[in-house]
């Protein structure tokens, strides 16, 4: 019997367990949360934790289905691979795909801006667009130099992170020693706000603090001993996530009051400074710096991989499937996501962009949960990890609830960024002329 690990593959097997962990933790943390606590407490009030734990249940249902399709399948491509599997269709495929790649390649180009803007600027006054450009080439040469490489930066750069989050959880636990701190904000809603509704619209913000770890299927090829590997890495990345925001969030409470979070744009910098301790605001500068950092590369090697992926499913032209031949890494997919990232960030228009990035995710988990359950009569000839058949049953029905929460511009946006997919795919199909697809290797 063939473990999946053994499996041949173009790419280069060398992420460890404590790599995918950080990997995911990384990814998941990102540098949302430094922004997320202010956003929140418009929502709930001093209640900023308990949205926080609903949105990390929501979160686990799909991660559930995830961990299961990645140890059952450990391909690249992630999501637009299991499409393909379960429903025949090439088009889905490479609807989802190409639905995955427009939330990376946006959501790096909006993190390239966000690098180059205030947080830089702490340090250095340059023009924002070209530092963005440059810091992207940056990016494309860390991820083309090796994927253990650009796991051992985002090693340094997840540690970083945390040290941040850990600052602020340490630093409010010495204001609350010191009688300085109330922690009986952390239980108070909005005046005459609905304690339900109003958790129901704390989490939908909160959930997307925690996605990220889909990112993580597009590197499953390039991990060793998926089947094990894989689920701890991934449920233990979440439920440090986790513990960490609703830290971070009962902090947050107790150091300041609700209607002064909820008007700041760096609340994790105000509560440091409400705590009176004299911390530096520049060293949360570099932090944030370094936050924008870490998403921004694992956001390009996902898109990198998964263009990778689709193109050796033949959804995408081939050449984007050469890789390195010492490195082993897709360099023409490399050059082509960060080509695609410098034109958005060039080109501007990143806000609406981003708005509709959520909506396609949601898309690509729906199909991702449902794909569980189709392919639960495909069996392989390696042992997987197998989720309960209610989890993705409720991650279908979570995904599909936090779709009716958005407004009507952001799906006018996502169908015409769905039309200009179809408009891709048919384009492929021409290229390919004589060329019969061939997916029997991801049948087998």
């Amino acid at each position: 019997m063939t473990a999946p690990q053994e499996s041949p593959t173009k790419l280069n097997r060398a992420i460890t367990g404590p790599l995918l962990y950080l990997f995911i933790l990384g990814d998941v943390l990102g540098a949302g949360i430094y922004a997320l606590v202010g956003v929140l407490s418009g929502e709930v009030g001093g209640a900023l934790w308990v949205p926080l734990v609903v949105a990390l249940a929501l979160a686990l249902l799909t991660a559930g289905s995830y961990a299961e399709l990645v140890t059952k399948y450990p391909r690249a491509g992630g999501a637009a691979v299991f499409a393909e599997r379960a429903y025949g269709k090439p088009i889905i495929s490479f609807l989802v795909g190409f639905s995955m790649l427009a939330a990376g390649v946006t959501s790096a180009a909006g993190l390239s801006l966000a690098f180059s803007g205030a947080y830089l600027r702490q340090f250095i006054d340059v023009p924002a667009v070209p530092a963005a450009i440059v810091f992207l080439a940056l990016i494309a040469l860390l991820n083309a130099r090796g994927i253990k490489e650009s796991l051992r930066g985002n090693v340094v750069m997840t540690i970083i992170e945390l040290t941040g989050l850990v600052i602020v959880v340490v630093a409010v636990a010495i204001m609350l020693g010191a009688g300085n701190a109330d922690p009986s904000r952390i239980t108070e809603f909005p005046a005459g706000a609905s304690p339900a509704l109003a958790t129901l619209g704390g989490a939908i913000i909160a959930y997307y603090s925690f996605v990220g770890f889909e990112v993580s299927a597009n590197v499953a090829e390039e991990v060793r001993n998926p089947s094990r590997i894989y689920p701890r890495a991934l449920f233990g990345a979440l439920a440090t996530a986790g513990v960490m925001y609703v830290l971070i969030g009962l902090a947050a409470s107790m150091a300041m009051p609700a209607d002064e979070l909820s008007g700041s744009t760096s609340p994790l910098l105000d509560v440091v400074e409400a705590t009176g301790l004299g911390i530096p605001p520049q060293l949360f500068s570099f932090i944030a710096l370094v936050a924008v950092a870490n998403g921004a590369l694992l956001t390009m090697i996902m898109a990198s991989r998964l263009t990778y992926g689709m193109a050796e499913q033949r959804l995408l032209p081939s050449v984007l499937g050469r890789v390195l031949p010492n490195r082993r890494t897709p360099w023409v997919a490399i050059l082509a996501t960060t080509a695609v990232a410098m034109i958005l960030t060039a080109t501007g228009g990143l806000a609406s962009l981003a708005e509709t990035v959520v909506l396609l995710l949601l898309f690509v988990f729906i199909s991702t949960n449902i794909a569980v359950l189709v392919l639960r009569r495909d069996r392989v000839e390696h042992k997987h990890f197998r989720v309960w058949t209610f989890v993705p049953v409720l991650g279908v029905a979570s995904c599909i609830l936090l779709l009716t929460q958005q407004d009507g511009d952001v799906w006018v946006r996502g169908l015409v960024l769905i039309g200009v997919g179809v408009v891709l795919y048919f384009l492929t199909l021409l290229r390919r002329k004589t060329t019969k697809p061939e997916l029997d290797d991801y049948r087998r």
